[in-house]
């Protein structure tokens, strides 16, 4: 089930990014929802190449079309459908995928765009959250080792505080006028 609802988020957020970009795109003096504050500026991340990197989509049809995928899986085997080893390796291989181009969409966010997108740091979460439950998961079918299942949620904490220290020290200044 956490498969379900954790695509689910990643959905909504992904079709609101859509939804935001199609406004940019049909008046581009749209300011997003998401733009709260010069660091907090979805609008700056929204326009930037980086936003449609594989064929001028925007990476929110990417986002769209992925956690369509894993929803359905996640809904499936939720529903009682036992999948082959190879269904978890292929599940966990697109998760990781995904995972991947997050963090190079964290790169660039923190070094080339200067600025972050709300909902777009909530898809980031999400994939750190789908890779850790796509381990789990697969482990309890053989396709990963336990090893590997027992140090994923560690390893996900220790991720997710190095991507907030990793924000901060980005955008410190701005933070530290906020105190």
């Amino acid at each position: 089930m956490a498969l379900v609802g954790l695509s689910a988020v990643g959905l909504v957020c992904s079709v609101i990014l859509l939804m935001e970009k199609l406004a940019l795109l049909a008046d581009p003096e749209h300011v997003p929802s998401c733009s709260i504050n010069p660091v907090v500026a979805c609008g700056s991340v929204i326009t930037s190449w980086q936003a449609s990197v594989v064929a001028d989509l925007p990476n929110p049809v990417l986002g769209i079309v992925g956690f369509s995928i894993v929803m359905t899986a996640g809904a499936l085997g939720a529903g009682g459908l036992h999948f082959s080893r190879w269904v978890w390796v292929g599940l966990l291989a697109g998760v990781l995928v995904g995972f991947a181009f997050v963090h190079w969409l964290i790169w660039q966010s923190l070094t080339v765009i200067g600025a972050l997108c709300p909902y777009c740091m909530v898809v980031w979460v999400v994939m750190l959250a789908l890779v850790t439950v796509a381990v789990r998961a697969g482990a309890s079918e053989g396709a990963v080792p336990a090893a590997v299942s027992r140090w994923a949620p560690s390893a996900a904490v220790m991720w997710l505080a190095l991507l907030v220290l990793a924000i901060f020290l980005r955008f410190q200044d701005y933070w530290l006028t906020l105190v």
